[in-house]
């Protein structure tokens, strides 16, 4: 039986998600390379980096839609393995195109996640295909991608310098503001604005906040906002550490795991000082940024927290 699709229901980061270039909020630096490539009409493989939800995986959707290419993305955090090259790639890369664009494009979204396995044949894969076939690499953190794709690549970065920030924050509340006028919501500018302040550059949550936020049907204002995305309070966390809780302490990693786990980390670091022994607060801070790293690479995040609270429970609390 088929289902009603009830655009109420969408999510709004795809309900929005700018489908050409100039929508996209970027620096004018930026911009002007992406205008570049569709000037000449193609581009050469890409990789692009940046931190969560600033853009990278839209604007290279925007850029294959502008150019009228067939394309397809492929979440390499989740196809790991070197048989998604023998068969997403492979298939689509030698299969016919359906529109006059000789050039295809295969988006490989969080690359820095795939195994060392598949980057080293995607080597051979970016110049096998190279007359039918072009990839864009998306990544959060470029150190993690080996150094043959970059070369491979042309790199670009979509961090925003200090002098720009200011101005896609502007741009963006702009795109926020129409976005709630579109979905007949009411808000007061200095509420958003300040959810934009929280979040800043992440798009992504802040759209997804926004729109949570917006399903309690009332006014968006500050003490809205101020509920929405409430930081995760550690107290309990750092009860079963201190006790030594195991169990307890595994369930209450279950349950807040869903928030971004850099973001349970900065919070472990900004409360060291009410909790642990002066002593052991630098052997702390070390084992924070060692899981912190770590978890670029550890496939599952909640495993990689558990292990970093194990070895806080051997240290010394007030």
């Amino acid at each position: 039986m088929g289902m009603n699709f009830d655009p109420s229901q969408a999510l709004w980061v795809e309900k929005y998600r700018p489908s050409n270039l100039e929508d996209c909020i970027l620096p004018e630096r930026i911009k002007k390379d992406f205008r570049g490539f569709v000037n000449e009409g193609e581009f050469p493989s890409l990789l692009l980096s940046g931190s969560a939800g600033i853009g990278k995986t839209t604007v290279a959707k925007a850029l294959c839609q502008e150019l009228g290419m067939d394309w397809i993305l492929i979440n390499a955090s989740n196809e790991r393995g070197i048989d998604v090259l023998r068969t997403q790639i492979t298939q689509f890369a030698t299969s016919v195109s359906f529109n006059d664009c000789k050039i295809k494009c295969i988006i490989m979204d969080e690359f820095d996640q795939a195994t060392n396995l598949l980057q080293t044949a995607m080597r051979a894969a970016i110049e096998d295909f190279s007359k039918t076939c072009r990839f864009i690499f998306t990544c959060n953190y470029p150190n993690k991608i080996i150094d043959p794709i970059h070369s491979r690549c042309s790199n670009i970065s979509l961090s925003l310098e200090g002098d720009e920030k200011q101005e896609i924050a502007v741009s963006f509340l702009r795109r926020l503001e129409n976005i709630l006028k579109n979905e007949n919501v009411e808000f007061e500018r200095k509420a958003i604005a300040a959810l934009i302040q929280k979040h800043f550059p992440d798009f992504r949550r802040v759209i997804n906040e926004l729109q949570r936020a917006a399903k309690t049907g009332g006014k968006i204002d500050m003490e809205l906002i101020s509920n929405v995305g409430e930081d995760v309070n550690i107290t309990k966390l750092v009860k079963t550490l201190r006790e030594k809780d195991f169990p307890a302490m595994r369930q209450w990693v279950a349950q807040n795991v869903g928030n971004d786990v850099n973001v349970l980390f900065r919070k472990v670091y900004d409360n060291l000082t009410s909790f642990l022994q002066p002593a052991y607060i630098p052997e702390a801070i070390i084992k924070i940024a060692e899981y912190q790293y770590r978890g670029t690479t550890c496939p599952d995040p909640e495993i990689n927290f558990v292990a970093f609270c194990v070895e806080m429970m051997g240290m010394e609390y007030k």
